[in-house]
Parts: C-alpha cells; sequence; structure tokens
C-alpha cells in the first residue's frame, strides 16, 4: 500500500498568522517545526495502519519548508518546484493507493484560518461548476481520475466541515477551531501529533485504488480583487471574462483544468505589485 501525503502549510498545528507561513521569517522557521510534526505523525500512522511506503510531497509556498532531517526514515519527500500537478504530484503515476490532505485550509473568500485558494489575497473566490471551492476541493476531484480517494484531512475546525463535502469518509483531525482569519484556539503539538497518527492509522483502512472517475466537463469560475488581473489571466488560452473581474474556461477533465488553473495563478502572480496588488 503506498500513501501520498499532500503537505500545505496554513493548516498546521500553530499556524495562524502570514508570517507563520511566509519563507525566511522567524515565525516561519519556529512553524516548519510544527508542520513537520503533523506531517511526521500522519506518516507513523499510515504505517502502522500498514502501509508499505509513504511519500510526502510538499505543496505550500516555495515546497522547500518540511526538515526532511525530522520524518521517519521510511518515508520519502518530494520536495521543490514545478511539479505537472502541483498539489498532488505523485497520484498521477498508477502506485498511489491514499490520498492524504496534511495542513491543508479553507477556500478563497470563506471564514477559515489563513483562508485562500492558492494566491493568497488576490482572488477572493474560485467556483468548480458553480459550487465554491477550496484547494481541498479542486484537489479531490483531480485525485478521483486516478482513482484514488483521500482518506485523511487535517486542518482548522472549518477545513474539516469543508472535507465532509468531497471527502465525507475520509478521517478529519482539526488541530485548531477557527476564531477569525488570522486567529484560533491552538492544540499543542504533542496532543495534535497523536490525534493524526490515530487518524491515519485508521484512514489506511480506506486506501483503496479504483476505477477513475469520470465526471467532466469542468467550468471553472475565479473571481479577483483587481481588474488587471483578471484581464491579464485571459492571455491563458480558453479563458474569457465573465463578470466584474471574473473570468471562466471549461475543461474536459480535471487534470486539464488544474494545469490552466496553475497557469492562470502564475501568470497572476506576475502582474501583482508588492504594495497595491
Amino acid at each position: 500500500m503506498k500513501i501520498l501525503i499532500s503537505a500545505d502549510m496554513e493548516g498546521a498545528t500553530g499556524v495562524t498568522w502570514p508570517a507563520d507561513v511566509l519563507p525566511g521569517t522567524p515565525q516561519w522557521e519556529r512553524c516548519r517545526a510544527m508542520f513537520t510534526s503533523d506531517v511526521n505523525a500522519a506518516v507513523l500512522g499510515f504505517l502502522d495502519g500498514g502501509a508499505d511506503e509513504v511519500l510526502i510531497n510538499e505543496a505550500h509556498w516555495s515546497m522547500r519548508n518540511l526538515l526532511l532531517e525530522r520524518l521517519d526514515e521510511r518515508a520519502q519527500m518530494l520536495t521543490g518546484r514545478h511539479k505537472s500537478l502541483s498539489m498532488v504530484e505523485g497520484v498521477q503515476h498508477g502506485d498511489v493507493d491514499g490520498v492524504a490532505f496534511v495542513g491543508y485550509h479553507t477556500g478563497a473568500g470563506t471564514e477559515g484560518v489563513l483562508a485562500h485558494t492558492y494566491l493568497a489575497n488576490a482572488l477572493t473566490g474560485v467556483w468548480l461548476n458553480g459550487a465554491r471551492a477550496s484547494e481541498g476541493l479542486l484537489n479531490a476531484h483531480v485525485v478521483a481520475e486516478f482513482g484514488v480517494p483521500v482518506v485523511l484531512v487535517t486542518g482548522d475546525d472549518l477545513t474539516c466541515r469543508d472535507a465532509e463535502g468531497y471527502a465525507p469518509d475520509a478521517r478529519k483531525v482539526a488541530v485548531k477551531d477557527h476564531v477569525s482569519r488570522y486567529a484560533a484556539v491552538c492544540r499543542t503539538p504533542a496532543r495534535t501529533a497523536a490525534d493524526i497518527r490515530a487518524a491515519a492509522k485508521e484512514a489506511a483502512a480506506l486506501a483503496r485504488r479504483g476505477e477513475p472517475a469520470e465526471g467532466g466537463p469542468f467550468t471553472m469560475e475565479m473571481e479577483f480583487d483587481a481588474a488587471h488581473l483578471s484581464d491579464v489571466s485571459t492571455v491563458v488560452p480558453g479563458v474569457e471574462p465573465s463578470g466584474e473581474r471574473r473570468v471562466r474556461y471549461t475543461s474536459g477533465t480535471m487534470y486539464e483544468a488544474i494545469r490552466t488553473f496553475k497557469a492562470v495563478t502564475t501568470i497572476v502572480s506576475s502582474a501583482m505589485e508588492e504594495q497595491y496588488g
């Protein structure tokens, strides 16, 4: 049994503030250890549950945040950019039986600690076939096309609630309770590590590769906080204006949809200025 862990940082233990997740800050250095603790707890739990192999795909910012030297030696880590499937890179090779979303968060324009979708603050909303979408929802559709279930989700309490919509059978672990976008009631690393390990052990029983899902076509719509960002995103073929500061495109598969989404967010990032966005 092989498990892929998609590891994001905003939903990690103790993280509540932008500096906690911005590479190079003192707070990021401190929070890297708690992020690594969450991921390692998931690794240990899956191994407890019978997994033969665990691959961790770094999915936050520079994708160079986890402390490799603190991970269980039986795990492997895919770190760095750039990757074809970004946050769920590795699922496409046909040997993954289950996916875990560790350190995830809610989507742009919703309540949740450090809520966003791919871009920290330029996107005010993302919709997939009319439903507001978090990164968890988007990535769950991607892995489903490869027949792989989401078996574990960790993050704040609202992230766990969001996951009920796209992975109802998955085990969920809330490492903190949302108070505001920049505040939460946090459990200690010792407690969250124990909770994540126990949940991952149970989640291992859910890891079973099945038939690829066929859910297309997929229409993605995005709303930005500035008009020039929606304008520049239409440079990507197939992306068209759909309203004030909004664009939309349709893809036949979620594989294509997420790759186009990544192209849009990359181009939009290059069009933002430091202070005015």
